[in-house]
């Protein structure tokens, strides 16, 4: 017979001692790589399955626990941790962390380094670096809560106490990563305030949808990333109405048809419901449909209700009934036709060409997408601004230039400028007048909106603005304004003065991003000479970290198209 301690189901208690050797979940940055300079900085990326060299786990989403941890750190670094409580023993050097809610593995985080803070609201504060918290205390001050409120209207209370928001270096390998309690966000996004505003309003959607309820396999990421993208734009409807949702919604979408140019519609990456084969990193598998293929059936899912209103009383009622647990589509869909039987009599689900099946399984374009008829007001100049500059013959110069892009919103520009793009190379004539309109004007614009400009001027080949593009990545660190331009600048012939830059640059760049940029570089080429290394120590991770959006499956337009990447 079993000891007493293994009878079935009576707990019992395993102790596992471990040291972690390198791994892709632990980041360590040296004070060059810091805005500060001061200090050094390490915080963890979990996400999809990297936690599993942090510590031993069940890494899969299927599976939840509550954890504590204790954390030994000099004086002088701050340590913080995705948990419901904390306590710090100065004396001794010790931060002890507790999760009183069952989590996944890829939701335990930490950081550590010169971080300071600022409360921002009832329940929120803000953390980073004492340069950056001026900044991040005047962007967010007293909105989160609005955020937070609007979000509770919606779908329930917050359950997890504490939201609060830490800032990390560019080095961070993604935009945003909602772990519970403490948001993570790449500081660089701070200048952006539009795409701030939809980062971190994605993030908060994620502490119901992806945190309390979850995605049991990785082959349904949507049911995280579809369903917060939905409550995202309920958030932003609410908060700062139909026309701005309606113009993000537009931004993105567009981004997603680009994508599917890119792949092909017979893609397999391109279905909700996607096999994972073994061996492959699950975060490969995640790109622009996750998000917004997934966001356009849930949207069906609402329209079908008739008013949106009833559809977030069934998402209270889900969260309700699932909330520490991880489903699959069907418990969703179950759960939707359950609760709305009317529904479940019309065979809603089988509806010629707009089945629930196919709406998983089929490869392409979403089978429906939103009426956006009520951003109108902000997509129409846009529009009209991109048909005048692409329109034969260009005689509609003295209109077009009469535009102030100052006077836009971020989204309005982006959207305009990804169009062009999307129509580069242009004929050299438009692209000077394009310059001579809008160049000096977009110098003093954010990074989000200055990268698609020299995205342009390199894609064009536009030689009297390419001293733009050196001074831009001399001043960046981040993946997601460094690899785009890299990847356009050795797709064309402007590969050598790439080589120049990186040169020159290399030593401010985390070693994997270092390491990436040398991979894109070497492409057609023999292999590049060796680099100096000696910022890169035995604490550095070896290998690349996939980003939650991934790169290697969608070129430079992930990075540039997805900056939601949590």
């Amino acid at each position: 017979s079993l000891p007493a301690a293994l009878q079935p189901h009576q707990p019992f208690q395993i102790i596992v001692r471990y040291t972690t050797a390198d791994g892709p979940a632990i980041w360590w940055l040296d004070p060059e790589l810091t805005y500060g300079n001061a200090k050094p900085f390490v915080f963890t990326q979990g996400h999809s399955v990297c936690n599993r060299s942090f510590f031993p786990c069940f890494d899969t989403p299927a599976v939840k626990c509550t954890y504590s941890a204790t954390v030994k750190a000099p004086a002088g670094i701050q340590v913080l941790m995705s948990a419901t409580q904390s306590s710090y023993l100065e004396e001794e050097g010790v931060y002890q962390f507790y999760m009183e809610y069952p989590v996944p593995a890829y939701l335990v985080a930490l950081v550590a380094g010169d971080l300071i803070h600022a409360d921002i609201g009832p329940r929120s504060r803000v953390w980073a670096e004492p340069c950056l918290l001026p900044t991040a205390i005047s962007k967010l001050s007293g909105i989160v809560e609005r955020w937070l409120t609007a979000a509770e209207s919606l779908y329930g209370p917050y359950i997890w106490g504490r939201y609060d928001i830490v800032f990390l270096p560019p080095s961070f390998p993604i935009v945003a990563m909602e772990n519970p309690c403490l948001t993570f966000i790449i500081s660089s996004i701070l200048e952006s305030d539009e795409f701030l505003i939809i980062d971190v309003i994605h993030e908060v959607a994620h502490s119901w949808f992806g945190n309390a309820v979850t995605n049991a396999t990785w082959e349904e990421m949507w049911l995280s990333e579809g369903l917060a993208t939905y409550a995202q734009r309920r958030i932003t409807t609410e908060t700062y109405g139909a026309a701005f949702t309606c113009l993000e919604t537009a931004f993105r979408l567009d981004a997603l048809h680009r994508q599917m140019k890119l792949l092909g519609e017979d893609n397999p990456v391109s279905k909700l419901q996607v096999k994972l084969e073994p061996g492959v990193n699950p975060s490969n598998l995640m790109n622009l449909f996750t998000y917004e293929k997934g966001y356009c059936f849930v949207y069906y899912l609402s329209q079908l209700c008739g008013d949106p209103r009833h559809f977030d009383s069934f998402l209270r009622a889900y969260i309700e009934k699932y909330k520490f647990t991880s489903v699959v589509a069907q418990d969703l869909l179950d759960s939707f036709l359950n609760f709305f039987p009317e529904l479940k009599e019309q065979c809603v689900e089988s509806k010629a060409g707009l089945e629930f099946e196919r709406w998983l399984n089929a490869t392409g374009p979403p089978l429906a997408e939103p009426d956006l008829s009520q951003g109108s007001s902000l997509t129409r100049p846009v529009e009209t601004l991109f048909k005048l500059w692409t329109t034969e013959p260009l005689d509609s110069v003295a209109a077009a230039s009469s535009v102030d892009l100052t006077k836009w919103r971020t989204f309005q520009t982006v959207l305009f400028l990804d169009r062009l793009l999307d129509g580069s190379p242009l004929p050299h004539e438009v692209i000077k007048k394009l310059s001579e309109c809008y160049s000096s004007q977009l110098d003093s614009m954010n990074a989000e909106i200055r990268i698609r400009w020299l995205q342009i001027v390199v894609r064009n080949d536009y030689y009297p603005d390419l001293y733009k593009v050196r001074r831009f990545l001399e001043n960046q660190m981040s993946r997601m304004y460094t690899i785009p331009l890299y990847e356009d600048l050795c797709t064309g012939t402007l590969k050598s003065f790439a080589l120049e830059i990186f040169y020159q640059t290399q030593n401010q760049l985390h070693p994997n991003l270092r390491k990436t940029i040398q991979q894109i570089l070497s492409q057609g080429l023999n292999p590049l000479p060796a680099i100096d290394t000696t910022a890169v120590t035995t604490d550095t991770p070896a290998m690349v970290l996939e980003d939650k959006v991934s790169e290697a499956t969608n070129g430079a337009i992930s990075l540039r198209d997805v900056n939601v990447s949590a």
